[in-house]
């Protein structure tokens, strides 16, 4: 079982940048999924361990960027550009498989979240 934890949230004007990171260890697909009030949770983006593979939503293409260093067990999402509507509590989770996925129920371990708000 893997544990991980999420951190770098906080409070940010709207043009601006954060970086969350999750400490993720193993060899596990990584994504960061986010939860807006009164809003389903969605993908976000997603990251293989084994070829760094990347996908993102349409949405934060462009603005957001996700990497991973194996060697800290860690993956980060670069958030630039941020909009108001950005702002919620952004998960990190992870899946055995090798194959990333945009579907929340596919990934088996999650973080406990950090809120991200972003100010107009």
């Amino acid at each position: 079982q893997v544990q991980l934890l999420e951190s770098g949230g906080g409070l940010v004007q709207a043009g601006g940048s954060l970086r969350l990171s999750c400490a993720a260890s193993g060899r596990y697909t990584v994504g960061w999924f986010r939860q807006a009030p009164g809003k389903e949770r969605e993908f976000v983006a997603a990251v293989t361990w084994y070829d760094g593979s990347t996908d993102y939503t349409d949405s934060v293409k462009g603005r957001f960027t996700i990497s991973r260093d194996n060697a800290k067990n860690t993956v980060y999402l670069q958030m630039g550009s941020l909009k108001p509507e950005d702002t919620a509590v952004y998960y990190c989770a992870a899946r055995s498989g090798w194959r990333i996925t945009t579907i929340s129920s596919d990934y088996d371990y999650w973080g406990q979240g950090t809120q991200v708000t972003v100010s107009s």
